[in-house]
């Protein structure tokens, strides 16, 4: 008998009939899916309702949904209802491709979306409005979530950010939709007649109307809902067709470009802290706003690359973040905390910048001295503010600023050696030219250095910068306590100024104070301070030629002739203080007398704290110090200005802010 086994043939007879019979069983399927698709269609969208309602306090009306082929529904006459507020939003027809597999679970995943005649309108009436319950959820859980988070708006952003990726369909086709928010001060509009996204591509056209403000703006883009990357570039018809709305009634400024491009490249959220990346940048920006510069400000190219921080009471712009003005490039690093005190941190590096590309980084109508200046060599800056606002007075600040090399080779629009030869000065007074005249030799109102009396020079350097002599522009200590003064009033107070920064200001910069001219100022004092353009002898002959001393009183000479109608050498030490003490403000002096001529509580601790500052630095003597009078005989034409007071006999201490530099390091 053979051990051989015997296979039994292969029966392709069966095979067919099984195959078939699972086709079979397949198109029965499919077919009694397509008789029951309305049904699961319409089980679907009920799903969606009643999630939607459970989710948030508002009504989801759909008039009609049904299939108008093997995998397209038509919905229609949508409207998105918040209860007891105007309707929020409303669609004509959404046609969408459906995923089969998403109707079988009971819900719609839409893979094409197909939307015309649309409109979103946002309402807001004082503290009621009909759209910010979408970043919140229903129930109590969450309520009592949300009340502990209140502050917390890296969950908050969080939450939007997720909504709206998670929403993003593979393709979007909208044709005529609107959106609207209307507040009680305010209107925005934005009229799309196309949007389109396929396989991430966005591209749309749109017109954005305001009160004061209409932009027709293109848009291109990209989103990828997975990775939580999204970007936009929008632009213009034409140069500079592009005007930030909105901006002007809040701050007083405007802003338009030609190109800006915003992405957002990635986030992190993690123990109620949200981590969010990504990179703006602009094109031909075009910015004005008086606290900024008299003029319109030009930036060619700007760009900035953010890592920001959001969390409960904390916010931050991450040391990986990076500002590009043109071509120069700078680290800002952030800091803010809210509680349990309010902390600021501010802190800023660069790399080693070309000195010709921070000149020609300066944006016209910002840094106006510097157009047109060629240089050698490198500059790099650091800067470290922080503050407790609880603990002002111990506030740090510190600013570096290094240069390799440098070597100025051809001077802008301000010729910073001009100090070392006669020039012509002109005098503003609230933006407007008021006089010229020229510093030097051949104005007989000129006072060289050694005509003018010991005691004024000294009495002014003691008051207002007794390490002018030594310092290379700068006084840090100074400058800091200026800060806490400020921080601790509230208001601008106290100026922080060395005599030159004094000096730059009056000779070679507008009176105005923006926050760039402080920076230009800055740079000026720098250069002419560490470049030695002039010498510390003739900056300070200049500066006392030039500054006001009284209403239309400008120089030493005007000055002695208008208060004692003397030269300034025969200044007596009591004269010079009292010269001194109105140079912050000179037309104050007026209010420095009482009714019987003589000196007030303010000139009387001026003259005292002074001349006993000068005794200690030698300036004086002794025998100097013992016969200071707190009387002043004023016999030039000053005194027909005097305002008499009443007399008074308090020390006023708050004075202080005036004090020495030195006494308050």
């Amino acid at each position: 008998m053979s051990d051989t086994i015997k296979q039994k043939p292969f029966n392709k007879k069966k095979l067919f009939i099984w195959l078939g019979s699972i086709l079979t069983l397949l198109v029965v399927a499919f077919g009694v899916f397509l008789l029951n698709r309305e049904r699961l269609l319409q089980y679907a969208v009920s799903k969606v309702i009643q999630k939607v309602e459970a989710k948030y306090p508002a009504k989801l009306h759909i008039g009609s949904a049904k299939f108008v082929d093997l995998n397209t529904v038509m919905v229609q006459h949508i409207q998105f209802l918040p209860i007891d507020q105007p309707k929020l939003l409303q669609i004509d027809s959404v046609e969408a491709t459906v995923s089969f597999r998403s109707l079988f679970l009971g819900r719609m995943v839409f893979k094409q979306f197909n939307v015309s005649n649309g409109i979103i309108d946002a309402v807001k009436e004082g503290k009621v409005d009909n759209f910010s319950f979408l970043l919140k959820k229903k129930g109590a859980q969450q309520a009592s979530a949300d009340t502990v988070k209140q502050s917390n708006y890296g969950v908050l952003l969080n939450r939007l950010i997720e909504t709206v990726f998670e929403n993003v369909p593979d393709g979007v086709n909208f044709q005529r939709l609107g959106v609207s928010l209307k507040n009680d001060s305010l209107f925005i509009g934005v009229k799309i007649p196309s949007l389109t996204v396929e396989d991430g591509v966005i591209l749309s056209k749109m017109v954005i109307s305001t009160d004061s403000v209409t932009n027709t703006m293109n848009v291109k883009g990209l989103v990828d809902p997975d990775e939580y990357l999204l970007s936009a570039k929008m632009y213009g018809d034409k140069p500079g067709g592009i005007e930030v709305p909105y901006i002007e009634r809040k701050w007083g400024a405007t802003m338009r470009f030609d190109t800006l491009s915003l992405s957002i490249t990635g986030k992190k959220f993690k123990n109620g802290q949200l981590t969010v990346t990504g990179e703006s940048s602009g094109h031909s920006l075009v910015l004005n706003h008086p606290k900024i510069a008299d003029e319109d400000v030009f930036v060619k190219d700007g760009a900035l690359k953010y890592v920001i921080t959001l969390g409960d009471h904390y916010y931050s712009l991450d040391t990986l973040s990076e500002v590009r003005i043109n071509k120069a490039v700078f680290y800002p690093q952030l800091t803010y905390e809210t509680r349990p005190n309010r902390k600021i941190g501010i802190k800023i590096d660069s790399p080693n910048i070309p000195a010709n590309d921070l000149f020609e980084s300066m944006p016209p109508g910002l840094f106006d001295t510097f157009q047109g200046m060629k240089a050698t060599g490198s500059f790099k800056y650091h800067m470290d503010f922080y503050v407790d606002m609880a603990k002002v007075d111990s506030l740090t600040f510190n600013s570096d600023l290094d240069a390799q090399n440098l070597t100025i080779t051809q001077f802008g629009v301000q010729d910073l050696r001009k100090l070392n030869q006669e020039f012509v000065h002109t005098v503003y007074e609230n933006g407007k030219e008021l006089r010229s005249f020229p510093v030097g030799p051949s104005y007989p109102k000129f006072t060289p250095y050694a005509q003018i009396s010991p005691y004024l020079k000294n009495s002014i350097l003691t008051a207002e910068d007794p390490k002018f002599m030594t310092h290379k522009g700068f006084h840090e200590g100074a400058f800091r306590h200026s800060l806490i003064t400020n921080i601790k009033e509230g208001s601008f107070v106290r100026g922080g100024s060395t005599v030159s920064m004094q000096l730059v200001k009056n000779v070679f910069l507008t009176r105005k104070k923006t926050i760039t001219r402080k920076v230009e100022e800055a740079l000026i004092v720098w250069l002419i301070e560490n470049l030695k353009i002039s010498n510390k002898q003739r900056m300070y002959e200049v500066y006392l030629n030039v500054i006001e001393w009284g209403p239309g009183v400008y120089g030493v000479k005007e000055a002695a002739q208008f208060y004692f109608q003397k030269l300034p050498s025969q200044l007596t030490l009591e004269e010079s203080m009292f010269l001194a003490s109105i140079v912050p403000k000179p037309k104050q002096y007026r209010s420095y007398f009482d009714a019987y001529g003589n000196l007030r509580s303010y000139p009387r601790y001026f003259f005292k704290l002074i001349s006993g500052n000068m005794l200690k630095k030698g300036l004086i003597s002794y025998n100097d110090y013992n016969s200071v009078s707190t009387h002043v005989d004023l016999k030039g034409r000053a005194a027909d200005f005097i305002i008499k007071i009443k007399p008074d006999t308090t020390m006023i201490m708050d004075t202080l802010q005036l004090a020495p530099i030195d006494l308050l390091d």
